[in-house]
């Protein structure tokens, strides 16, 4: 994302920019609002640290999966 960015810095038009890594001008222009003057370590660790949250969202999803289903067997033997 850094290079396609200096590539537009350089005088690269979006259009073309897009055309070359295969990406919608829709796209190009959320990773620049969202992305736009980080170094690349930064967005090295903001991409780390995105992964880490979506595992730690799936443990939580299994986790509610499983408090449900044990409330329901609770339930159901209590009935």
């Amino acid at each position: 994302m850094i290079k396609i960015f200096s590539e537009q810095e350089a005088g690269q038009s979006v259009s073309e920019i897009c055309r070359e890594h295969g990406i919608s001008q829709g796209t190009f222009y959320s990773w620049k609002s969202k992305y736009s003057g980080m170094e690349i370590s930064q967005l090295k660790q903001l991409r780390k640290m995105e992964k880490e949250f979506a595992q730690y969202k799936k443990i939580v999803a299994e986790q509610t999966l499983q408090i449900t289903v044990l409330k329901d067997v609770i339930e159901t033997r209590t009935e």
